[in-house]
């Protein structure tokens, strides 16, 4: 019965290191989907448009609620290119992304370029990447750069609020991999963990450029992140300034890190330890991501989401 025991327990082990790897907090898996809406018509605050859940749902032709607000979208973009779907479903016309995905605006053209690389030759994989992959390696060279040079000329806008808190809303895994509160209610302890939820529910089903999402992060994580992220804490890391420029906005290819969404942050700084996100740059975070324990991870994605654009 013991020998029986230990086998049991060996067979179990891969699991529990991959739920260690990616806590599905940080990784949601997208639910089974549900017929979409054909028929209602649907509008956001300040839009004359009107669309279903099915057309803003549509992979190859998302809902564009300002288009006088940004430039003109290349088509793989606007529309994608099948069997490639349109980049502005999930980072949206603004590049400011929703929690699934992430935000693209203002990042560094060959950064962008460089990622999408990292996505067809196999320096990016995982839990979040298999999207990407089948769309990166269905995209041209021509279609990646013009989405680059799209994304790399938008301003990235205060879309995320990091608040801290001890107990957050019980919450459920709908649509987009986007956790919404529970119909019925109740909070529970937040521990650990970054949850996040649209500040308007119907906005975030309707892909509404104009409202964001609330990044819950524990009580002390900013504070404590910030000082990993300017001095490096005890030695578990190293300050970010070095490679991410004085005021962590960017130097050259190296992408800027403020304000973006703490989830985002904290499933790269995994997926860098863990060896799910490789290629040249990747290698300049390897001591960088070393020693961080999934708090760290926490604290800094926090701080650096507090942080303006």
């Amino acid at each position: 019965m013991k020998n029986l025991a230990r086998v049991l327990a060996m067979a179990l082990l891969p699991g529990l290191a991959l739920a260690a790897e990616n806590p599905d907090w940080a990784y949601p898996a997208t639910p089974k989907p549900a017929p979409l809406d054909s028929v209602v018509q649907k509008q956001v605050p300040g839009s004359a448009k009107k669309y279903t859940q099915a057309q803003i749902d549509d992979g190859f032709n998302p809902p564009d609620w300002f288009p006088d607000e940004h430039p003109p979208m290349p088509e793989i973009v606007a529309t994608g290119r099948k069997p490639a779907r349109a980049c502005a479903l999930c980072h949206l016309p603004t590049g400011d992304g929703h929690p699934e995905s992430s935000s693209l605006a203002g990042l560094p053209v060959l950064y962008l370029v460089r990622q999408m690389a990292e996505f067809k030759n196999g320096g990016r994989k995982g839990v979040r990447a298999n999207a990407m992959i089948d769309i990166a390696k269905a995209m041209s060279d021509a279609d990646v750069r013009a989405a680059s040079e799209y994304f790399a000329g938008l301003k990235p806008g205060v879309w995320t609020k990091v608040v801290e808190t001890a107990t957050v809303p019980k919450t459920y895994v709908g649509s987009g991999a986007m956790r919404f509160a529970a119909p019925e209610g109740g909070t529970e302890p937040l521990g650990n963990r970054i949850i996040v939820l649209p500040q308007d529910a119907a906005r975030a089903h309707s892909r509404d450029p104009h409202s964001g999402f609330i990044d819950y992060v524990p009580v002390g994580s900013i504070a404590r992140g910030k000082a990993l992220v300017a001095g490096g804490g005890s030695g578990q890391t190293v300050p970010c300034a070095i490679c991410h420029g004085a005021a962590l906005k960017g130097l050259g290819e190296v992408p800027g890190i403020t304000g973006r969404p703490p989830i985002y942050v904290v499933r790269q700084l995994n997926d860098m330890q863990n060896g799910n996100r490789t290629g040249s740059l990747a290698e300049l975070m390897k001591a960088v991501v070393a020693k961080l324990s999934i708090e760290d991870m926490v604290a800094i994605a926090a701080y650096l989401g507090s942080l303006e654009p």
